[in-house]
Protein backbone atom coordinates (compact mmCIF):
# COMPACT_ATOMS: atom_id res chain seq x y z
CA UNK A 1 0.00 0.00 0.00
CA UNK A 2 2.67 2.62 0.99
CA UNK A 3 4.85 1.58 -2.15
CA UNK A 4 1.76 2.38 -4.28
CA UNK A 5 1.30 5.78 -2.96
CA UNK A 6 5.02 6.34 -3.66
CA UNK A 7 5.14 5.36 -6.64
CA UNK A 8 1.98 7.54 -7.39
CA UNK A 9 3.60 10.95 -5.54
CA UNK A 10 6.73 9.90 -7.60
CA UNK A 11 4.88 9.43 -11.21
CA UNK A 12 2.83 12.89 -9.98
CA UNK A 13 5.96 14.77 -9.46
CA UNK A 14 7.73 12.93 -13.04
CA UNK A 15 4.93 14.47 -14.92
CA UNK A 16 4.65 17.73 -13.19
CA UNK A 17 8.82 18.10 -14.14
CA UNK A 18 7.84 17.18 -18.01
CA UNK A 19 5.07 19.64 -18.38
CA UNK A 20 7.80 22.28 -16.39
CA UNK A 21 10.96 21.19 -18.85
CA UNK A 22 8.09 22.00 -22.14
CA UNK A 23 7.34 25.59 -20.77
CA UNK A 24 10.76 26.39 -19.94
CA UNK A 25 11.25 25.32 -23.49
CA UNK A 26 8.91 28.15 -24.49
CA UNK A 27 9.74 30.43 -21.84
CA UNK A 28 13.52 30.06 -23.18
CA UNK A 29 12.26 31.31 -26.55
CA UNK A 30 9.81 33.93 -24.98
CA UNK A 31 13.16 35.31 -23.34
CA UNK A 32 14.74 35.50 -26.38
CA UNK A 33 12.30 37.51 -28.67
CA UNK A 34 12.08 39.79 -25.63
CA UNK A 35 16.27 40.20 -25.91
CA UNK A 36 15.74 40.20 -30.07
CA UNK A 37 12.76 42.75 -29.22
CA UNK A 38 15.02 44.86 -26.48
CA UNK A 39 18.23 45.18 -29.01
CA UNK A 40 15.27 46.86 -31.77
CA UNK A 41 14.21 49.22 -29.58
CA UNK A 42 18.13 50.24 -28.78
CA UNK A 43 18.27 50.42 -32.43
CA UNK A 44 15.29 52.60 -32.95
CA UNK A 45 16.26 54.68 -29.75
CA UNK A 46 19.37 55.53 -31.96
CA UNK A 47 17.62 56.30 -34.61
CA UNK A 48 14.65 58.38 -33.36
CA UNK A 49 17.27 60.72 -31.30
CA UNK A 50 19.46 61.24 -34.97
CA UNK A 51 15.85 62.55 -36.71
CA UNK A 52 14.87 64.48 -33.40
CA UNK A 53 18.06 66.50 -33.33
CA UNK A 54 17.36 67.72 -36.77
CA UNK A 55 15.69 71.27 -36.61
CA UNK A 56 13.16 70.23 -39.29
CA UNK A 57 10.04 67.67 -37.96
CA UNK A 58 9.73 64.99 -40.56
CA UNK A 59 8.32 62.28 -41.87
CA UNK A 60 10.93 60.39 -40.66
CA UNK A 61 10.66 61.18 -37.57
CA UNK A 62 7.47 59.78 -36.97
CA UNK A 63 8.07 56.59 -38.73
CA UNK A 64 10.93 55.81 -36.77
CA UNK A 65 8.27 56.69 -33.70
CA UNK A 66 5.83 54.49 -34.89
CA UNK A 67 8.35 51.86 -35.01
CA UNK A 68 9.28 52.32 -31.69
CA UNK A 69 5.55 52.21 -30.72
CA UNK A 70 5.37 48.74 -32.12
CA UNK A 71 8.10 47.65 -31.03
CA UNK A 72 6.93 48.30 -27.67
CA UNK A 73 3.62 46.38 -28.03
CA UNK A 74 5.73 43.55 -29.06
CA UNK A 75 8.06 43.65 -26.03
CA UNK A 76 4.74 43.91 -23.59
CA UNK A 77 2.84 40.93 -25.59
CA UNK A 78 6.34 38.92 -24.47
CA UNK A 79 6.20 40.39 -21.03
CA UNK A 80 2.39 39.18 -20.90
CA UNK A 81 3.00 35.53 -22.69
CA UNK A 82 5.56 35.16 -20.11
CA UNK A 83 3.24 35.72 -17.28
CA UNK A 84 0.69 33.54 -18.76
CA UNK A 85 2.96 30.72 -18.71
CA UNK A 86 4.23 31.20 -14.97
CA UNK A 87 0.32 31.28 -14.38
CA UNK A 88 -0.18 28.35 -15.89
CA UNK A 89 3.04 26.81 -13.93
CA UNK A 90 1.83 28.43 -10.31
CA UNK A 91 -1.41 26.47 -11.32
CA UNK A 92 0.23 22.76 -11.90
CA UNK A 93 2.36 23.36 -8.81
CA UNK A 94 -0.50 24.47 -6.57
CA UNK A 95 -2.70 21.28 -7.91
CA UNK A 96 0.83 19.09 -7.15
CA UNK A 97 0.78 20.87 -3.32
CA UNK A 98 -3.13 19.84 -2.83
CA UNK A 99 -2.13 16.37 -3.96
CA UNK A 100 0.63 15.74 -1.76
CA UNK A 101 -0.72 17.38 1.90
CA UNK A 102 -3.58 14.77 0.74
CA UNK A 103 -1.28 12.05 0.65
CA UNK A 104 0.84 13.43 3.70
CA UNK A 105 -2.83 13.45 5.57
CA UNK A 106 -3.27 10.07 4.55
CA UNK A 107 0.10 8.69 5.72
CA UNK A 108 -0.22 10.21 8.73
CA UNK A 109 -3.85 9.09 9.47
CA UNK A 110 -2.49 5.22 8.78
CA UNK A 111 0.94 5.57 11.04
CA UNK A 112 -1.49 6.98 13.75
CA UNK A 113 -3.26 3.88 13.10
CA UNK A 114 -0.25 1.76 13.14
CA UNK A 115 0.77 3.48 16.40
CA UNK A 116 -2.09 2.79 18.45
CA UNK A 117 -2.24 -1.09 17.39
CA UNK A 118 1.32 -1.27 18.11
CA UNK A 119 0.58 0.68 21.60
CA UNK A 120 -2.11 -1.87 22.11
CA UNK A 121 0.37 -4.69 21.83
CA UNK A 122 3.59 -2.99 23.28
CA UNK A 123 3.63 -4.94 26.62
CA UNK A 124 6.28 -7.96 26.83
CA UNK A 125 3.61 -10.28 28.41
CA UNK A 126 1.73 -9.12 25.31
CA UNK A 127 4.09 -10.12 23.02
CA UNK A 128 5.27 -13.23 25.16
CA UNK A 129 1.36 -14.31 25.07
CA UNK A 130 1.03 -14.01 21.64
CA UNK A 131 3.69 -15.86 20.33
CA UNK A 132 3.62 -19.09 22.89
CA UNK A 133 -0.14 -19.35 22.67
CA UNK A 134 0.56 -20.45 19.01
CA UNK A 135 -0.58 -24.24 18.65
CA UNK A 136 2.32 -25.35 16.71
CA UNK A 137 6.20 -24.54 15.60
CA UNK A 138 5.53 -23.33 12.32
CA UNK A 139 2.60 -20.68 13.80
CA UNK A 140 5.40 -19.09 16.28
CA UNK A 141 7.59 -18.37 13.44
CA UNK A 142 4.86 -16.77 11.30
CA UNK A 143 3.76 -14.64 14.03
CA UNK A 144 7.25 -13.66 15.01
CA UNK A 145 8.05 -12.74 10.93
CA UNK A 146 4.27 -11.09 10.79
CA UNK A 147 5.91 -8.75 14.27
CA UNK A 148 8.74 -8.19 12.30
CA UNK A 149 7.03 -7.11 9.20
CA UNK A 150 4.41 -5.16 11.01
CA UNK A 151 7.70 -3.24 12.77
CA UNK A 152 8.99 -2.42 9.43
CA UNK A 153 5.84 -1.39 7.79
CA UNK A 154 5.51 1.43 10.44
CA UNK A 155 9.36 2.46 10.05
CA UNK A 156 8.47 2.31 6.08
CA UNK A 157 5.45 4.71 6.68
CA UNK A 158 7.24 6.68 8.95
CA UNK A 159 10.24 7.20 6.02
CA UNK A 160 7.25 7.51 3.73
CA UNK A 161 6.06 10.44 5.78
CA UNK A 162 9.53 12.04 6.13
CA UNK A 163 9.76 11.78 1.88
CA UNK A 164 6.28 13.45 1.26
CA UNK A 165 6.81 16.69 3.49
CA UNK A 166 10.36 17.00 2.02
CA UNK A 167 8.74 17.17 -1.75
CA UNK A 168 6.03 19.21 -0.32
CA UNK A 169 8.51 21.96 0.99
CA UNK A 170 10.36 21.97 -1.95
CA UNK A 171 7.09 22.04 -4.00
CA UNK A 172 5.75 25.10 -1.80
CA UNK A 173 9.45 26.42 -2.21
CA UNK A 174 9.77 26.65 -6.06
CA UNK A 175 5.67 28.04 -6.39
CA UNK A 176 6.90 30.65 -4.49
CA UNK A 177 10.12 31.49 -6.87
CA UNK A 178 7.64 31.67 -9.56
CA UNK A 179 5.26 33.94 -7.90
CA UNK A 180 8.17 36.48 -7.04
CA UNK A 181 8.97 35.91 -10.77
CA UNK A 182 5.32 36.78 -11.91
CA UNK A 183 5.68 39.99 -9.49
CA UNK A 184 8.73 41.41 -11.05
CA UNK A 185 6.80 40.85 -14.78
CA UNK A 186 3.75 42.29 -13.36
CA UNK A 187 5.87 45.11 -12.16
CA UNK A 188 7.45 45.25 -15.51
CA UNK A 189 4.76 45.40 -17.61
CA UNK A 190 3.31 48.34 -15.66
CA UNK A 191 6.91 50.09 -16.18
CA UNK A 192 6.50 49.25 -19.78
CA UNK A 193 2.76 50.40 -20.27
CA UNK A 194 3.72 53.91 -19.07
CA UNK A 195 6.40 53.97 -21.63
CA UNK A 196 4.17 52.94 -24.37
CA UNK A 197 1.73 55.65 -23.05
CA UNK A 198 4.56 58.32 -23.55
CA UNK A 199 5.35 57.25 -26.97
CA UNK A 200 1.96 57.36 -28.54
CA UNK A 201 1.43 61.14 -26.71
CA UNK A 202 4.42 61.72 -28.18
CA UNK A 203 3.01 60.40 -31.53
CA UNK A 204 0.04 62.32 -31.81
CA UNK A 205 1.57 65.83 -31.26
CA UNK A 206 4.13 65.01 -33.63
CA UNK A 207 1.46 64.14 -36.44
CA UNK A 208 -0.38 67.32 -35.34
CA UNK A 209 3.01 69.45 -35.95
CA UNK A 210 3.20 67.71 -39.70
CA UNK A 211 -0.19 68.47 -40.22
CA UNK A 212 0.48 72.09 -40.49
CA UNK A 213 3.46 71.38 -43.14
CA UNK A 214 0.70 69.84 -45.26
CA UNK A 215 1.45 72.09 -48.40
CA UNK A 216 5.13 71.67 -48.31
CA UNK A 217 4.48 67.44 -47.49
CA UNK A 218 2.48 66.51 -50.87
CA UNK A 219 5.70 69.42 -52.21
CA UNK A 220 7.85 66.56 -51.30
CA UNK A 221 5.54 63.58 -51.96
CA UNK A 222 5.02 64.81 -55.80
CA UNK A 223 8.70 65.23 -56.48
CA UNK A 224 9.14 62.04 -55.20
CA UNK A 225 6.70 60.27 -56.86
CA UNK A 226 8.08 61.60 -60.63
CA UNK A 227 11.40 60.46 -59.51
CA UNK A 228 10.56 56.98 -58.53
CA UNK A 229 8.06 57.09 -62.13
CA UNK A 230 11.72 57.12 -63.63
CA UNK A 231 13.33 54.25 -61.69
CA UNK A 232 10.67 51.92 -62.14
CA UNK A 233 11.37 52.70 -65.91
CA UNK A 234 14.70 52.18 -65.55
CA UNK A 235 14.90 49.04 -63.42
CA UNK A 236 12.06 47.60 -66.08
CA UNK A 237 14.37 48.45 -69.05
CA UNK A 238 17.33 46.66 -67.07
CA UNK A 239 15.61 43.59 -66.61
CA UNK A 240 14.43 42.90 -69.59
CA UNK A 241 17.23 43.52 -71.28
CA UNK A 242 18.60 41.21 -68.83
CA UNK A 243 16.09 38.42 -69.54
CA UNK A 244 16.62 38.84 -73.49
CA UNK A 245 20.11 38.10 -72.83
CA UNK A 246 19.72 34.96 -70.91
CA UNK A 247 17.53 33.69 -73.50
CA UNK A 248 19.57 34.63 -75.93
CA UNK A 249 22.45 32.56 -74.20
CA UNK A 250 20.28 29.65 -73.77
CA UNK A 251 19.40 29.22 -77.23
CA UNK A 252 23.28 29.27 -78.15
CA UNK A 253 23.72 26.71 -75.28
CA UNK A 254 21.39 24.79 -76.86
CA UNK A 255 23.20 24.98 -80.43
CA UNK A 256 26.64 23.87 -78.64
CA UNK A 257 26.03 20.65 -77.10
CA UNK A 258 29.74 20.11 -76.23
CA UNK A 259 30.00 23.51 -74.09
CA UNK A 260 31.10 22.68 -70.71
CA UNK A 261 29.31 24.98 -67.97
CA UNK A 262 26.98 27.64 -69.60
CA UNK A 263 25.85 30.91 -68.72
CA UNK A 264 21.89 30.01 -68.42
CA UNK A 265 23.44 26.60 -66.09
CA UNK A 266 24.87 28.98 -63.73
CA UNK A 267 21.85 31.36 -63.70
CA UNK A 268 19.87 28.49 -63.24
CA UNK A 269 21.85 27.25 -60.26
CA UNK A 270 22.17 30.73 -58.73
CA UNK A 271 18.07 31.51 -58.87
CA UNK A 272 17.88 28.14 -57.08
CA UNK A 273 20.44 29.01 -54.50
CA UNK A 274 18.66 32.29 -54.12
CA UNK A 275 15.34 30.52 -53.77
CA UNK A 276 16.47 28.50 -51.05
CA UNK A 277 17.27 31.35 -48.85
CA UNK A 278 13.51 32.98 -48.45
CA UNK A 279 13.34 34.43 -45.29
CA UNK A 280 16.94 34.21 -44.56
CA UNK A 281 18.71 37.18 -46.63
CA UNK A 282 20.45 39.43 -44.38
CA UNK A 283 19.39 43.08 -44.06
CA UNK A 284 21.19 45.91 -46.96
CA UNK A 285 20.98 48.30 -44.06
CA UNK A 286 20.28 48.15 -40.32
CA UNK A 287 17.31 50.16 -39.15
CA UNK A 288 13.97 50.15 -39.60
CA UNK A 289 10.80 49.61 -42.06
CA UNK A 290 9.91 52.97 -42.58
CA UNK A 291 7.52 52.01 -45.55
CA UNK A 292 6.52 48.82 -46.13
CA UNK A 293 5.85 46.72 -49.50
CA UNK A 294 2.35 47.75 -51.19
CA UNK A 295 -0.35 50.14 -50.90
CA UNK A 296 -0.66 51.83 -47.65
CA UNK A 297 -1.98 55.39 -46.26
CA UNK A 298 0.15 58.01 -45.81
CA UNK A 299 0.88 58.91 -42.08
CA UNK A 300 0.11 62.10 -42.18
CA UNK A 301 -2.12 63.24 -44.95
CA UNK A 302 -5.29 62.18 -45.54
CA UNK A 303 -6.87 60.76 -48.17
CA UNK A 304 -3.22 60.14 -49.96
CA UNK A 305 -2.32 56.56 -50.40
CA UNK A 306 1.70 55.30 -50.89
CA UNK A 307 2.83 52.71 -53.29
CA UNK A 308 5.73 50.71 -52.46
CA UNK A 309 7.37 48.01 -55.13
CA UNK A 310 10.31 47.60 -52.36
CA UNK A 311 10.57 48.48 -48.58
CA UNK A 312 12.17 52.05 -47.39
CA UNK A 313 14.87 50.86 -44.52
CA UNK A 314 15.44 54.13 -42.04
CA UNK A 315 18.72 54.04 -40.93
CA UNK A 316 21.96 56.19 -39.50
CA UNK A 317 23.82 58.57 -40.78
CA UNK A 318 26.78 56.86 -42.80
CA UNK A 319 25.01 53.60 -42.59
CA UNK A 320 26.87 50.95 -45.31
CA UNK A 321 24.73 49.53 -47.43
CA UNK A 322 25.36 45.80 -48.12
CA UNK A 323 24.59 43.13 -50.86
CA UNK A 324 21.96 40.87 -49.47
CA UNK A 325 23.15 37.54 -52.15
CA UNK A 326 25.96 36.42 -54.82
CA UNK A 327 25.61 38.11 -57.97
CA UNK A 328 26.75 40.83 -60.52
CA UNK A 329 26.25 44.29 -60.58
CA UNK A 330 24.35 45.14 -63.71
CA UNK A 331 23.36 48.66 -63.23
CA UNK A 332 24.71 51.85 -61.41
CA UNK A 333 22.45 54.91 -61.90
CA UNK A 334 22.36 58.35 -60.00
CA UNK A 335 19.40 60.20 -60.11
CA UNK A 336 19.46 64.08 -58.09
CA UNK A 337 16.52 63.50 -56.00
CA UNK A 338 16.25 59.70 -55.06
CA UNK A 339 20.29 59.12 -54.91
CA UNK A 340 22.25 56.17 -56.89
CA UNK A 341 20.37 52.73 -57.71
CA UNK A 342 22.63 49.76 -57.75
CA UNK A 343 21.10 47.51 -59.69
CA UNK A 344 22.19 43.24 -58.78
CA UNK A 345 21.37 40.20 -60.98
CA UNK A 346 21.01 37.03 -58.77
CA UNK A 347 19.67 34.56 -62.08
CA UNK A 348 16.56 35.03 -62.40
CA UNK A 349 16.14 37.53 -59.45
CA UNK A 350 17.46 41.46 -58.65
CA UNK A 351 18.03 43.18 -56.35
CA UNK A 352 17.92 47.14 -55.73
CA UNK A 353 19.25 49.28 -53.59
CA UNK A 354 18.09 53.21 -54.22
CA UNK A 355 19.37 55.98 -51.94
CA UNK A 356 23.19 55.42 -51.92
CA UNK A 357 25.70 58.71 -51.75
CA UNK A 358 28.87 56.39 -52.35
CA UNK A 359 29.26 53.46 -54.45
CA UNK A 360 32.22 50.79 -53.80
CA UNK A 361 31.72 49.02 -56.87
CA UNK A 362 31.49 48.93 -60.77
CA UNK A 363 28.95 47.74 -63.55
CA UNK A 364 29.57 44.08 -64.36
CA UNK A 365 32.02 43.10 -61.07
CA UNK A 366 31.08 39.61 -58.98
CA UNK A 367 30.16 40.48 -55.67
CA UNK A 368 29.31 38.47 -52.49
CA UNK A 369 27.04 38.18 -49.86
CA UNK A 370 27.60 41.11 -47.41
CA UNK A 371 29.64 42.86 -50.12
CA UNK A 372 29.07 46.59 -49.53
CA UNK A 373 27.84 48.61 -52.37
CA UNK A 374 28.63 51.99 -51.04
CA UNK A 375 26.89 54.39 -48.00
CA UNK A 376 22.84 55.74 -48.00
CA UNK A 377 22.33 59.21 -48.36
CA UNK A 378 19.89 61.02 -46.79
CA UNK A 379 16.29 61.85 -48.85
CA UNK A 380 14.30 65.20 -49.44
CA UNK A 381 13.67 65.30 -45.85
CA UNK A 382 17.29 65.10 -44.60
CA UNK A 383 16.80 61.45 -43.35
CA UNK A 384 19.09 58.63 -44.17
CA UNK A 385 16.99 56.39 -46.00
CA UNK A 386 17.37 53.38 -47.99
CA UNK A 387 14.90 51.65 -50.46
CA UNK A 388 15.34 48.51 -51.15
CA UNK A 389 13.58 45.93 -54.02
CA UNK A 390 13.29 42.37 -54.72
CA UNK A 391 12.17 41.16 -58.16
CA UNK A 392 11.78 37.43 -59.59
CA UNK A 393 12.14 38.18 -63.05
CA UNK A 394 9.85 41.37 -63.50
CA UNK A 395 7.74 40.73 -60.96
CA UNK A 396 8.02 42.68 -57.69
CA UNK A 397 8.36 40.80 -54.19
CA UNK A 398 7.68 42.28 -50.82
CA UNK A 399 11.64 42.06 -49.53
CA UNK A 400 10.02 41.56 -45.99
CA UNK A 401 9.26 38.09 -46.66
CA UNK A 402 12.70 36.93 -48.37
CA UNK A 403 14.76 39.55 -44.98
CA UNK A 404 15.61 37.01 -41.97
CA UNK A 405 13.61 38.05 -38.71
Amino acid sequence: MIADKWRFLLMLLVLASLSVQAQKKSRTQLEKEKKQNLERIQETERILKETAQKKKTSVGELNALSARIQQQEKLIKSIKDEIALLEQDIAENNDIIIALELDLYKLKEEYAAMLYAAQKASGKTDKLLFLFSSRSFDQLLMRLKYMEQYAEARKDQARAIERAQSLLQAQVAATQVKKDEQSALLSEEERENTSLTQLKQQQRGLVRKLEKEEKQLKRDLEETRKAIVKLDKLIADIIREEMERAAREAAKAKEKTNANKTAPELDIKLSASFEENRNKLAWPASGIISQKFGRQKHPVLKNVTLDNLGVNIQTREGERVKVVFDGTVKTISANPLLGTTVIVNHGDYFTVYTGLREVFVKSGQKVTTNQELGSVQQNVEGVPELRFRIYKQTTPLDPEVWLRD
